[in-house]
């Protein structure tokens, strides 16, 4: 399966829009209300910063984004592909080729070390694999290094990490293999501010020198500086 933004001969990845969602819209059944979505055109390398109150829709949009339900109406389109016209198994396989997701509770797999969760996406993936340079170890220590996950906790169990460290785990997870767009849902609710500062300034870091784009929710609105678009979305009206 290729895309509009597969890399070129020298290994760069050419300009173009990493995301475009045009008239979206989705209701899980008749019994809810309906949720609309503004459209968006995020460019390649580009950030947007993802705010709205509780019930808002935003875990469903980020869903939507990541091809785990498909829309009621309108389009996702990641990387020129719309992924409603794939099939379940596909979508499952674009995400693994293209997508790193940072999960608010994180989903560590409880049995694999820091490093070996690191490495999972490049196991599920031969196009992270081959992206993970000078190899996927190699990549995985760079990040967790960067990340400031000492060396020595890097094969213990995850869940002998504090919640902090667990948290860069996961942003080194999907970081690894240079996805070329990166889905964080809520992924500093549990730092204090000088990490939560330092997480972001990393993970903006690593995006920006792996050509990611980054789509980032957070209820802290002053976060929403360091992002290149914001989306607001508005509360759900009562249902009468």
């Amino acid at each position: 399966m290729t895309s509009k933004t597969d890399t070129t001969r020298d290994g760069s990845r050419p300009l173009g829009r990493t995301l475009e969602i045009s008239g979206l819209s989705f209701q899980w059944n008749r019994h809810h209300q309906p949720l609309g979505y503004p459209d968006v055109a995020l460019p390649a390398g580009k950030h947007l910063f993802l705010q709205g109150p509780s019930g808002s829709g935003k875990s469903t949009l980020m869903s939507l984004i990541g091809g785990l339900i498909i829309p009621s109406s309108g389009s996702v389109h990641v990387l020129g592909t719309d992924l409603a016209s794939l099939t379940g198994g596909q979508r499952d396989r674009f995400r693994a080729d293209h997508m790193g997701v940072i999960f608010q509770q994180f989903n560590l797999v409880p049995y694999l070390n820091a490093l070996d969760n690191v490495l999972l996406p490049c196991r599920l993936s031969q196009k992270r694999r081959d992206r993970s340079k000078p190899s996927p170890t190699d990549a995985a220590t760079f990040l967790l290094d960067a990340l400031n996950i000492p060396e020595s906790h890097w094969r213990r169990p995850v869940t002998g990490l504090s919640v902090g460290q667990q948290q860069r785990v996961a942003a080194a997870r999907a970081l690894i293999g240079a996805p070329e767009l990166i889905l964080a849902d809520e992924p500093t609710s549990a730092l204090d501010s000088d990490n939560r500062d330092r997480f972001i300034e990393l993970l903006l870091q690593l995006a920006a020198k792996q050509q990611s784009s980054v789509v980032f929710v957070s209820h802290d609105q002053s976060l929403a500086g360091r992002f290149d678009q914001k989306l607001e979305l508005p509360a759900l009206e009562a249902t009468p």
